[in-house]
């Protein structure tokens, strides 16, 4: 990378903010495209509490860093972006022949692998921990608690642990995703130490252009059909059930607030339902204009986490997560995601997520726990969601 930084625990949304705005007032554009897709990306990353024991989740409580490569593609447009890092010590005749020598060797590069062509080798995955009464018993208590007015939503999070006979591959399984949820973000992120955190989200908590700023209420599930009639049939009993509406009617009230306390003036939109390969969710996308004096981490840092992911209130529920999930979160369910020198960024919650580590991997799923729910259901829904990397990872 060519900028990175160390990030403070307690101020560390703040401290990528002056790392990102350092970044890109030392920077000097030279390009031959002037679109905004050719912008230099600082790319940042938060674990979902503040404090993490790396011991448990091999990773910072936060990351921001300026790449020395991008390759970005877009439609039909393959754009390669190098960041340079020049100051009065550079030796410039030294840093162009190895800049000249790094192109040769990317466009000496005239094979690749068809990332189009699913993987069908099957992998031998071993499930070391099995999810059931534990969980259940879990969302029993949290009902309890939902009854004697201590919160009002709360978001019980399971970790399934797998291991295979050989390493997993990375490649694989990314192309697995991308090629199973053409409709979410795909990610990864490596540590350089064999660590690899990945997923398909289909949430975005804010997407920013030219000023437009647009964020996700994402609550709410019911699995697809096996036929046309069947999948109507199951839209329809989700948009109608008021478990479900309450549960993301929460979020949506969250996100409106937050944004307003930032001097916004939020729009919602129509209520959606959102069908994905093997679920669906219930989704108002919420819009605004961001006055440009607010940076994208100052709303990231806002709305970060949502009752989608934590529960509401907020603060209660954070401690009860701790109390209920004996395994470190990281970046599950948590801000993931970019901003460029023109001010645009997209960042996203990074669900439906995997922690992999060579032959070891963790896969994290979560279920909001509202009045009216029942721990067979909410069993099944956390069930339904490992599926999707369950399949990712079975042909890897």
């Amino acid at each position: 990378m060519t900028e990175s930084c160390q990030l403070n625990i307690e101020s560390r949304f703040r401290d990528s903010k002056k790392f990102v705005n350092n970044c890109f007032q030392k920077l000097t554009k030279v390009n031959h495209d002037d679109s905004s897709t050719s912008s230099p990306h600082v790319f940042c990353g938060f674990t979902f509490f503040s404090e993490t024991n790396q011991l448990k989740f091999p990773f910072p409580s936060a990351f921001a860093f300026l790449p020395k490569l991008e390759i970005i593609k877009q439609k039909e447009k393959q754009i390669l972006i190098l960041n340079l890092l020049i100051d009065y010590q550079t030796d410039i005749k030294k840093l162009v022949h190895q800049t000249m020598a790094n192109l040769k060797l990317i466009t000496k590069i005239k094979t690749y692998q068809n990332l189009d062509k699913p993987i069908k080798i099957p992998v031998n995955l071993m499930n070391k921990y099995e999810i059931g009464q534990g969980f259940k018993s879990s969302v029993a208590s949290v009902l309890e608690s939902i009854e004697a007015n201590d919160f009002k939503k709360l978001v019980l999070a399971s970790a399934l642990d797998l291991s295979s006979f050989h390493d997993i591959s990375i490649i694989n399984c990314l192309r697995n995703l991308r090629n199973n949820h053409p409709d979410c973000y795909i990610f990864a992120i490596n540590n350089g130490e064999n660590n690899c955190f990945l997923g398909a989200s289909p949430e975005r908590l804010i997407s920013l252009k030219n000023n437009q700023l647009l964020s996700d209420a994402l609550a709410g599930s019911i699995a697809r059909g096996n036929t046309k009639r069947e999948d109507y049939y199951l839209a329809q009993h989700l948009l109608k059930s008021s478990k479900e509406r309450r549960e993301h009617q929460v979020v949506i009230e969250f996100i409106v607030q937050r944004l307003i306390s930032l001097g916004l003036s939020p729009q919602i939109s129509p209520l959606k339902v959102l069908k994905l390969s093997n679920i669906q969710h219930l989704w108002t996308p919420i819009y605004t204009q961001l006055s440009p004096n607010i940076h994208p981490l100052e709303v990231v840092a806002e709305l970060h986490p949502t009752p989608a992911v934590s529960g509401f209130p907020t603060e209660v529920t954070c401690q009860e997560i701790k109390r209920y999930e004996s395994f470190e979160r990281g970046f599950y369910a948590a801000p993931l995601g970019w901003i460029d020198y023109n001010g645009n960024s997209e960042f996203i919650v990074g669900i439906r997520s995997a922690l992999i580590s060579g032959n070891q991997a963790r896969l994290y799923a979560g279920a909001g726990i509202v009045e009216g729910s029942e721990p067979d259901k909410e069993l099944a829904e956390i069930q339904l969601k490992f599926q999707g990397l369950l399949k990712a990872l079975s042909y890897c």
